[in-house]
């Protein structure tokens, strides 16, 4: 028999809310497979804190100064979005596999510069969309490569989402330079990214944003009408001023509607498969999974870890990563600037292509938060 393979020697970057909550309970769940070697944070009481509760030896302020020191085999990173592109770059030319958080970068260019620091066969630089890792998603994604249930045809993709004033009172929230975009940008970003790992690349997007009822430079609410190129056509809302909050997805075929209402994670329980009158009923009903697998940060990092021992690309990386944020930059030119998009039109000349909101923060204002007059009844 062959000897186990060694840890791997992991550094998270960023100690707040989400590393804490999330991504160090998620490495503690995978036993032996990894070995949490260093924290890093700007905020050295934080760091200190953070490594204390979860025994973490390595304690450091800067990333590069970390990188040298620890030689992690993968770098989790748990920042703010304007710091992702510099810590995913460094920790890819310092030979590490890159596990990102959402959304990957602040626009495309940024996501194809990170490229060009991969090698061929790794390190790779990934990102979270956990919603893809659960087993009823799954399970779907095996029926689609088996065609049992006909083509895709309409498509709902909502996240509906409730952030009061105070959400926003963190200094980079709701910016353009420092979270890239709204709700497209941060938060339906996740069941966008689970649409298109079923329905596969999008070929136009027609959408309207506003600046509704928050005091931010980014919309607050989108809209949105997706062509694909399997030939379904999507709808999509996105919203944080939605008090009964849901993130709904719901996908005709021409043999069942499948749909999953959830919030902030699913298991089985959250799905539902309608059999067409054509269809048979108890084919339908036997969907289930073998297996219970909930939708999670865990569920992903296991599968990142087994293409990292493959040598392999992992899933949600390179083009299987972008499609979600090329997406939301064809949104928010079509909000911005009028008109539908078409994803081959997202090229370097195009203004969306570097920045979400175009390269003029001030006109990208003046369409979200225009008012039309009111003509009373």
């Amino acid at each position: 028999m062959s000897e186990p393979s060694p840890p791997i020697r992991v550094a998270v970057v960023g100690s707040g809310g989400i590393a804490r909550g999330v991504h160090l309970p998620a490495l503690a769940d995978m036993g032996d497979r990894v070995d949490v070697t260093a924290l890093v944070d700007l905020d050295e009481a934080l760091v200190e804190a953070t490594a204390a509760e979860w025994g973490v030896r390595g304690r450091y302020t800067d990333v590069g100064a970390m990188l040298a020191a620890e030689r992690p085999g993968l770098v989790i990173v748990c920042t703010p979005p304007a710091a992702h592109k510099d810590t995913v770059t460094a920790s890819l030319d310092a030979g590490a596999w890159v596990w990102c958080e959402k959304p990957p970068t602040l626009s495309l260019a940024e996501y194809d510069r990170i490229r060009a620091h991969e090698g061929e066969h790794g390190p790779f630089a990934s990102y979270v969309f956990q919603h893809r890792f659960g087993s009823g998603a799954e399970r779907l994604r095996r029926h689609l490569s088996e065609g049992t249930l006909g083509r895709p045809l309409v498509g709902v993709c909502n996240t509906l989402w409730y952030r009061d004033a105070e959400y926003f009172e963190a200094p980079w929230r709701g910016r353009w330079d420092t979270e890239g975009g709204g709700p497209s940008m941060g938060h339906g970003i996740h069941q966008m990214d689970l649409m298109l790992s079923l329905l596969g690349d999008w070929t136009e997007v027609t959408s309207v944003m506003s600046t509704t009822a928050r005091s931010i430079e980014t919309e607050d609410v989108s809209m949105a009408i997706v062509r694909c190129e399997s030939g379904a056509t999507v709808s999509m809302a996105n919203s944080l001023l939605s008090p009964r909050e849901t993130s709904y997805l719901r996908f005709d075929f021409e043999n069942a509607t499948v749909e999953l209402e959830h919030l902030y994670g699913y298991d089985n329980a959250h799905w539902r498969w309608t059999p067409a009158p054509h269809a048979d009923a108890e084919a339908a009903a036997s969907w289930q999974p073998e297996e219970n697998v909930p939708s999670s940060h865990k569920a992903q990092l296991r599968s990142l870890l087994d293409a990292m021992e493959r040598r392999e690309r992992p899933r949600a990386s390179g083009h299987d990563g972008r499609r979600a944020l090329e997406l939301v930059a064809g949104m928010y030119q079509s909000a911005v600037l009028g008109g539908t998009v078409r994803r081959r039109d997202l090229t370097p000349a195009s203004g969306f292509y570097h920045s979400m909101y175009g390269g003029d923060a001030r006109a990208a204002a003046s369409v979200l938060t225009r008012r039309e007059p009111s003509t009373g009844v």
